[in-house]
């Protein structure tokens, strides 16, 4: 098995294609670092009676709009009022400016809406693994040896998350090294005050970026998957490509759409891929949880393994 995952790396990084796209995620990120260096402010105010004054005005008027909306706001728009009063309130009886230079680790979370990129390329190689294979015709001389149809399909399947594990890799240390020349280091990390259950809890902001990141890879996990199964079922990269492309821009917003009238939106794989809407955010179904998300997303993976397993092991290749 490892022997077939090595083959199918070297097949990978064989590919020009692929050191482009490795080449596109980190010239977008080095553009964005030298962006933000252009445009940083240089006027902080260091005074820190005036940033208390200005978070005590704020809450004043945070809850009177609050006082305002309950009853006919979206509750979506009630728990964020709620979430920035609470945190305001904690800054200032914890003496935590919002006030701090801009650093390394304030770059690494700017730069974690690039994870659709890494996402993107994850799929475009999931798409084309067991697909190209058709289409050049090598499944033949693959599948005459003496491996079983399983173990190729399963070895192909390690290989397009161990690529999407280094694409997150490649994203999120370039990302700290980017940061960390441009913006510097900071002494003393501010940790990162994370409102939950009506409290606001203080992570080191190291465990929250990593976290983070992991958990907004699921849905590019997911996508990967089903582009996968739609490569093994349907021999075209084409298709799979644009199938999850389609998906992961539109996906979200339709489940949304379906939500607000229906509860059985809970059951589709978008209103369950998004895992940060319960460390931050409303969950797109009242009701929901993070075990059930995780338990709809292990079946749906499951479908989507045994579907591409079924087909790829009944197809005749001989023609």
């Amino acid at each position: 098995m490892i022997k077939l995952v090595q083959n199918e790396l070297i097949k990978i990084f064989y590919r020009v294609g692929t050191y482009v796209m490795i080449g596109l995620l980190l010239l977008m990120v080095l553009i964005t670092g030298g962006f933000m260096k252009y445009q940083e402010s240089q006027t902080l105010d260091d005074n820190q009676q005036s940033w208390k004054n200005e978070l005590t005005v704020q809450n004043e008027q945070l809850k009177k709009d609050l006082a305002e909306m309950k009853g006919h706001a979206p509750k979506e728009q009630i728990e964020y009022l709620e979430k920035q009063i609470a945190i305001n309130e904690y800054r200032i009886k914890n003496n935590l400016s919002p006030n701090e230079n801009y650093s390394m680790w304030d770059f690494v979370t700017d730069a974690s809406p690039f994870i659709e990129f890494a996402g993107l390329f994850t799929i475009i190689i999931a798409a084309g693994i067991v697909a190209s294979e058709f289409n050049w015709g090598t499944i033949k001389l693959l599948l005459i040896r003496p491996i079983s149809r399983t173990k190729i399909l399963i070895s192909k399947y390690i290989t397009v998350i161990l690529f999407a594990l280094f694409m997150l890799f490649v994203l999120f240390s370039f990302a700290t090294f980017v940061g960390a020349v441009l913006f510097g280091v900071p002494d003393q990390s501010s940790p990162y005050l994370l409102y939950t259950d009506g409290k606001v809890i203080e992570q080191p902001i190291v465990v929250y970026l990593i976290t983070t990141f992991l958990l907004k890879y699921v849905n590019t996990i997911m996508l990967a998957t089903m582009a996968f199964m739609i490569s093994a079922v349907f021999r075209n990269n084409s298709l799979a490509i644009g199938l999850s492309l389609f998906l992961m821009l539109m996906g979200s917003q339709i489940t949304r759409m379906i939500a607000i009238k229906y509860d059985w939106a809970k059951y589709l794989l978008f209103a369950n891929t998004d895992l940060m809407q319960y460390i931050e955010g409303t969950p797109i179904v009242e009701g929901m949880t993070m075990t059930f998300s995780v338990t709809m997303l292990i079946i749906y993976f499951v479908l989507f393994q045994a579907l591409a397993h079924y087909v790829f092991q009944k197809r005749d290749v001989a023609a």
